[in-house]
């Protein structure tokens, strides 16, 4: 069964990157050393591997990955520090009341 991995580095800019990869230590690698000059994290190095999870199934993979890159820096760091609590506050839209 092939296995399927969603990322998120943080960057030495301490933006976040999220990707998905059938090979996490592998493309991790290739972050780190610059593979690609027209990467993100290219010009974003020294990266570190701050979340990963694991899918089988690449569709679910693929839908996860999408969905994180749309959420905020704050989901995003309450994800990475597994206060799972905080997801749906951090979810909800601020309405502005005038």
């Amino acid at each position: 069964m092939k296995v399927y991995y969603v990322y998120i580095l943080m960057c030495s800019d301490k933006t976040y990157y999220t990707g998905i990869t059938s090979n996490l230590e592998k493309r991790i690698n290739e972050h780190k050393n610059g593979k690609h000059l027209d990467s993100y994290t290219y010009k974003r190095r020294p990266i570190d591997l701050v979340y990963f999870a694991e899918f089988t199934n690449v569709d679910i993979a693929i839908s996860t990955e999408k969905q994180i890159k749309k959420w905020s820096k704050a989901k995003k760091e309450a994800l990475i520090n597994n206060e799972y609590d905080k997801l749906p506050n951090l979810s909800k839209k601020k309405f502005n009341k005038s």
